[in-house]
C-alpha cells in the first residue's frame, strides 16, 4: 500500500487524565459502573423521543464538524479530543464514550475515538502526532437531555490530514467510496425490509474495489441506550439479522472498510483495533431514522453540511 507519509505503524501513545464533566450535566447510566445496563425497551421511538434526538443528533454532527476543523499536520489527538469535550460540555450534553465499559477492560477514558491510518475503529485519543498525508476518524456521540428525555446521537468521519493533495491516491479513494457505501447502506434501510439488506448493500459495493469489509464491529440501535438490540451488520448476514425496518425505529449504520484485510488485532488497552496486515481503513457513520418514505439522516449538522454527505 503506497501512502505519502512515512509513519510506521502505529503505537500506544501517553493518555492524558480523564476530562471532567460539570455536575448539573446529566450522565448516561453506565458511566462509572461495571457494565451498561441492558435495554429492554422498544425499538420504536415516540415522537418526543424522536424530537430529543433530532437535537442530540444535530449536537453530535456541529461537534464532528468542529473537531473536523482542527484536524491538521502537527495536531494530536488528544487535542482533537478536547475540542470534542468542550464543544459537547459547553452545550449541556455528557460525551457519550467518556466511562463507557469495558468488557475485561477499563472504561473508554475520553470524550471521543480518534482511529488514525491502520486503526479500524475505538482509537483511543493521546499524544500521537498527526502526520501530512495520514487519515484519522473521529467518532464522536453526544448524551443530551431535552424535556426530561435523554437520548444519544453518534456520528463519525473519516478526515484526510493536510487535505486531498496530502494523502495518496488509493487512500483518497478509499475515504471517498467508504463514504458512498454508507449512504448506499442507508438508503437500503426501507421499512418492510430485512435489516441485513444493509449489509448486503455496502459488502457489494466494497467488492467492486477489492476492499476488505470489517465484519466484526456493526451498526446498532441507539436512543435511550447508547446500544439496543438492534444489530446492522455491514456484511450480507442473511438469513441472520433479519429483523424487519420499521417506522420509528433509530440505528447506526457506520461501515469499515479497507485497502486490504477485513480482519483485525487488538491492542492491550482493550478497545484499539486494528487490521491484521496494517493497511489503511476508513469509517463513516450516522444515526437514521426510518420514516413510513424512507430513511432520514439525524446526524445533520446545523449548517446541513455533514461530512458523510446527505441522501
Amino acid at each position: 500500500m503506497a501512502t505519502t507519509t512515512q509513519r510506521p505503524p502505529l503505537r500506544p501513545g501517553r493518555v492524558s487524565p480523564r476530562r471532567s464533566v460539570p455536575p448539573h450535566i446529566r450522565r448516561p447510566e453506565y458511566v462509572d459502573r461495571p457494565r451498561a445496563a441492558r435495554w429492554t425497551g422498544g425499538e420504536v421511538k415516540d415522537a418526543a423521543t424522536v424530537a430529543a434526538m433530532r437535537r442530540a443528533c444535530t449536537l453530535a454532527a456541529d461537534a464532528l464538524q468542529a473537531v473536523g476543523r482542527a484536524v491538521a499536520p502537527g495536531v494530536t489527538t488528544e487535542e482533537l479530543d478536547a475540542v470534542g469535550h468542550d464543544y459537547l460540555v459547553e452545550r449541556g450534553a455528557y460525551p457519550s464514550t467518556l466511562g463507557y465499559p469495558g468488557h475485561g477492560s477499563p472504561a473508554f477514558p475520553k470524550s471521543l475515538c480518534t482511529s488514525v491510518n491502520e486503526v479500524v475503529c475505538h482509537g483511543i485519543p493521546d499524544d500521537t502526532v498527526l502526520l501530512d498525508g495520514d487519515i484519522v476518524n473521529v467518532d464522536i456521540t453526544a448524551y443530551l437531555e431535552t424535556d426530561g428525555i435523554a437520548v444519544h446521537g453518534d456520528t463519525n468521519a473519516t478526515f484526510l490530514v493536510g487535505g486531498e493533495d496530502a494523502v495518496s491516491e488509493d487512500v483518497r479513494l478509499l475515504v471517498e467510496r467508504t463514504r458512498e457505501a454508507t449512504l448506499r447502506g442507508i438508503r437500503a434501510a426501507q421499512p418492510g425490509r430485512r435489516l441485513n439488506v444493509v449489509g448486503r448493500v455496502i459488502e457489494k459495493y466494497a467488492t467492486r474495489f477489492g476492499y476488505g469489509d470489517v465484519a466484526a464491529f456493526t451498526g446498532h440501535g441507539i436512543g435511550e441506550a447508547f446500544h439496543s438490540g438492534i444489530v446492522v451488520p455491514h456484511y450480507d448476514a442473511a438469513p441472520e439479522h433479519d429483523t424487519v425496518i420499521e417506522p420509528g425505529m433509530t440505528f447506526t449504520v457506520e461501515p469499515m472498510l479497507t485497502l486490504g484485510a477485513s480482519e483485525h488485532r487488538m491492542w492491550d488497552d482493550g478497545w484499539t483495533a486494528v487490521t491484521v496486515d496494517g493497511s489503511w481503513t476508513a469509517q463513516f457513520e450516522h444515526t437514521v431514522l426510518v420514516t413510513e418514505h424512507g430513511p432520514e439522516l439525524l446526524t445533520v449538522p446545523s449548517d446541513g453540511n455533514p461530512p458523510g454527505g446527505l441522501l
